[in-house]
């Protein structure tokens, strides 16, 4: 199953979070139990999924644990409100990763799922303002591409332009 899997994507989302928060750490990974849950747990997190609550409406949840950190791999995008849940997180530690506004691509919208849509899909410095305004610092960032197999434009341009974006923030004490 794994070589079906974004492996390129989890290889470099488990390095990260590796480098910015060294297991072992208990995680509120916002988001329904997934492969990368399980990465997580076996490189030594103990990770607690959300359950597919909707966060624009219930962003309290964050608050139901108290973890080393909340990890948030693929989210903000879908909120229609990020804002919300970014500022009810208790944690002091955030690790999350967005893709990117890429200019020749539109955003993403499932044709089978009508709730996996982008609403949002950030450049890297209105993610960082998000953060900011939310009361986080931004401590480590990094880039990576998407390159799909295909032939034409597109695909070349997947190659070399970077499609997420990762992020460890601190929250500022108050």
């Amino acid at each position: 199953m794994y070589n079906q899997l974004p492996s390129k994507r989890y290889d470099h989302t488990i390095k990260f979070l590796r480098k910015v928060l060294p297991s072992p750490a208990t995680i509120l990974d916002l988001g329904i139990r997934n492969p990368f849950s399980e990465i997580m747990e076996e490189h030594g997190y103990t990770v607690i999924n959300t359950n597919g609550e909707d966060l624009d409406l219930l962003p309290e949840i964050v608050k139901e644990h108290k973890v080393d950190a909340v990890t948030a791999f693929e989210i903000f995008e879908h909120l229609l409100a990020p804002f919300n849940v970014l500022s009810a997180i208790e944690s002091t530690k955030l690790i999350a990763t967005i893709p990117l506004n890429l200019w020749f691509a539109k955003a993403y919208q499932s044709k089978t799922d009508k709730w996996d849509r982008h609403y949002h899909e950030f450049e890297d410095w209105q993610f960082d303002w998000l953060l900011e305004k939310s009361n986080w610092t931004i401590k480590e960032t990094e880039k990576w591409t998407s390159p799909i197999n295909q032939i034409g434009f597109r695909p070349i341009l997947r190659k070399y332009t970077p499609r997420y974006y990762a992020v460890y923030a601190e929250k500022n004490v108050r």
